[in-house]
Formats: structure tokens, sequence, C-alpha cells
């Protein structure tokens, strides 16, 4: 029986793009919701609704817009990642 060769990124000349600039992007969301003295207040309210509640409402789509940049930033052309 042939011996398969041991999968080694490096050796095949394959490099990893999982050192993107863009991945810091990631961190913004995480540090939106981390850091309570941030948000932690009532004033100003939306429509009645206090300012933290609004607040972690709105990291929603900073987070789906962070993620997406990224995911496109760093997936290649042809659907292959």
């Amino acid at each position: 029986m042939a011996e398969r060769p041991a999968a080694d990124t490096a050796a095949s000349g394959r490099t990893s793009r999982d050192r993107s600039p863009a991945n810091w992007l990631l961190l913004v969301p995480i540090l939106l919701v981390i850091w309570p003295p941030l948000f932690n207040k009532i004033s100003p309210t939306l429509f009645g609704i206090p300012f933290f509640y609004w607040y972690q409402l709105a990291v929603i789509p900073i987070g789906v817009i962070c993620t997406t940049i990224v995911y496109r930033a760093t997936t290649r052309r042809g659907g292959r990642s």
C-alpha cells in the first residue's frame, strides 16, 4: 500500500488568508458590546425606548455589515475559499 503524503499547506504552495487585515473589523461589534460604560444609560430615548435597548439592537446590523465586509474581502472569486 502506498503512503499518502502529509497535507502540509506550506509544502503545497498554498497560503492561508487568515491573516487578512480585514479580520480586524470583526472586533468592532465585540468591542461595542463588551464595554458597558459606553451603553449603560437610559437617555437618550428613541421612541420611548431607553438607550441601552436600542443601542444593543443597533449593534446587530453593525455586526452583520462588518461580517459581510470581512467575508467578501477574504474569499476568492469563483466561490472557493
